[in-house]
This record gives structure tokens, sequence and C-alpha cells, in this order.
């Protein structure tokens, strides 16, 4: 994946986890961009509730790509900070949303994540996060 493309899916993430109205709980926003295989872009953050289990940003995005009828997958970026601070930090897909991630993906798909106290950006396979996924 060329640098600038990469960087946009970066910025997009972050874009729309400074948008999340939804994260009153753990004050803990997660944005997420996914690019897919035909190069459109899906933006998604955490919804967050008092039931047993709220929505992380990664399967809200997804949800949206595969009702639009998105088949294929090239990456993914994932950010996240808490509500108060400024800078993002590194933050990969829980265990659910790995496993869910898996069932849509290429084990060589690509998952980035950026944290900017370090300046760095991170990536990784999902079969690197997940390297023992649940197969019926």
């Amino acid at each position: 994946m060329n640098n600038d493309l990469l960087l946009e899916l970066i910025s997009k993430a972050k874009e729309i986890a400074k948008q999340n109205f939804c994260c009153k709980y753990s004050n803990f926003t997660v944005g997420v961009a996914l690019l897919c295989q035909d190069g459109s872009i899906y933006t998604g953050f955490n919804i967050e509730n008092h039931g047993i289990e709220s929505i992380c940003a990664e399967r809200a995005t997804f949800a949206k790509a595969l009702t639009d009828g998105h088949k294929e997958f090239t990456a993914l970026a994932v950010v996240g900070k808490k509500l108060d601070e400024e800078k993002f930090n590194k933050t990969l897909p829980c265990g659910y949303c790995r496993q869910f991630l898996s069932e849509y993906t290429k084990p060589d798909f690509k998952i980035y994540t950026y944290d900017d106290n370090e300046d760095k950006l991170y990536s990784y396979t999902i079969a690197e996060l997940l390297p023992e996924s649940f197969k019926l």
C-alpha cells in the first residue's frame, strides 16, 4: 500500500474517532477506516450501551461495508484515545473483532494503528493478531 493512502486511512480513522459521541461509559473513542478492494473507504466508531455487548468500531464499519455489498477488503486503520486526551495511542482490535475480521478477510489482511506519543505506525496481518482463529 502506498504511503499516501495509508496516511489517508489513519487520518480518516482519527477524524471519525473525534466525532464519537457514543462512548460515555469508557470515555475511550475508537475510530477505524476500512479500505475495500475497489478503493472505497468506510469509517466508523465504537458505540457503547449498558447492555451485554457494545459495538466495536471495527464491526460497525464492516457491517456498513458488507450491507453495501462489499466482500473484499484490503486494509483497516484503527486508532483510539481517551476523550480528554489529544493524542491517539496504539490500539488494536479486541479478540471478538479479530475473530469477526478473520471471517471476512484473507490471512494477509493488513491492520494498521498509529501512536501519536511515539510517532510510530504499527502494521499487522490478521493472521499475526489471531494465529488460531475458530473455524468450522
